[in-house]
């Protein structure tokens, strides 16, 4: 499986955040928050990490590599999000939540599901002065207070092909 690792966000309660990278955590926060690959993440059946708009999205979170913690929430995001020069921007397709306090039962050794049908936009790009990059992001919050997050990156579309068909188009 295809895994990079992106940047993360802080969201407030508009669900608009700073884009901050591990890096720059101060050393508390990366004590509470850890970026790591504890979290597989494995779309169903594929054999692309390429998909078009109108496809389901399905696939499954595994907790058991995060041992014996306490779980008191999972959340699950398909979002995409720039990078690039100047300003970097993000969206939020879908997101699931789960969460003890709210009466859901989470179980490190049962894999999470998720499947959403992805939209007409933004697609994937990897231009020079900007990129487009859409991913699937578990956060796994535990009663000790720690956050554990990954993610599995995909591509929404293939702009690649029309390029070159442009590139031929203009020969």
């Amino acid at each position: 499986d295809l895994l990079i690792p992106i940047s993360l966000y802080l969201l407030n309660g508009n669900r608009q955040g700073e884009i901050l990278s591990s890096e720059s955590f101060s050393p508390i926060m990366q004590g509470i928050m850890e970026f790591s690959r504890k979290i597989p993440i494995k779309f169903d059946g594929r054999g692309s990490w390429t998909y078009f708009p109108g496809e389901t999205l399905a696939g499954s979170y595994f907790l058991d590599e995060l041992g014996d913690v306490s779980i008191s929430a999972v959340e699950v995001s398909v979002l995409w999000q720039t990078e690039g020069k100047g300003n970097s921007d993000f969206g939020i397709h879908d997101f699931w939540r789960r969460s003890v306090a709210d009466g859901d039962w989470i179980d490190n050794r049962t894999p999470g599901r998720f499947h959403t049908t992805l939209p007409n936009s933004p697609l994937s790009y990897d231009g020079e002065l900007i990129k487009i990059y859409w991913l699937v992001r578990v956060r796994v919050f535990t009663e000790d207070g720690r956050e554990f997050i990954d993610e599995h990156a995909f591509r929404l579309g293939n702009l690649t092909h029309l390029r070159l068909l442009q590139a031929n188009i203009e020969k």
